[in-house]
């Protein structure tokens, strides 16, 4: 089995249509995942402030570790969309 990092150099990264594919769902993704994320962490964190243990038992703390999780996934969809611009960025520029 070939690691992630070597996969995608060879399925994603060396073609450039490919490439800007990936990076274009990636882009969606990240905008997607992001959307309003600040928003409901800030109203999360006030909910588990403002009602302590009662906020925990009604799902508050679930709640905290899936937008912490999407937030994550989201770094990982800008993080994928980075390496596709990057290539594509030098695959245009080069000679």
């Amino acid at each position: 089995m070939l690691a992630p990092r070597a996969w995608f150099r060879r399925v994603v990264l060396a073609r450039p249509g490919r490439a800007f594919i990936v990076m274009v769902l990636s882009f969606f993704a990240f905008g997607i995942g992001t959307l309003n994320l600040f928003h409901l962490l800030s109203a999360n964190g006030r909910f588990l402030l403002n009602h302590g243990w009662d906020a925990v038992l009604e799902g508050g703390l679930r709640q905290l570790l899936e937008l912490l999780l999407n937030g994550f996934l989201a770094m990982m969809a800008y993080v994928v969309f980075k390496a596709c611009e990057h290539r594509l960025s030098h695959w245009l520029s080069d000679d």
